[in-house]
């Protein structure tokens, strides 16, 4: 497995710190558990289904576009 995070699972860290929440905090906000959560951010599920990222990038504020970038 690469060490190198996706673009995805670093844009949610970034977003998310920048709004000053913690993992567990946006778990909820987008409905997600908070180990899919920390899974994705983590590189460990390097292509989060898209449903997941769509919730994700609506609890940040954010469109898809911009976690993927």
């Amino acid at each position: 497995m690469s060490k190198d995070l996706s673009a995805i699972a670093k844009n949610i860290k970034k977003y998310r710190n920048k709004i000053g929440i913690s993992q567990d905090k946006l778990s909820k906000l987008a409905g997600v558990t908070l180990h899919t959560l920390t899974k994705i951010e983590t590189g460990a599920t390097p292509d989060p289904r898209i449903e997941t990222v769509k919730k994700i990038a609506k609890a940040l504020n954010v469109s898809i576009d911009n976690l993927a970038k």
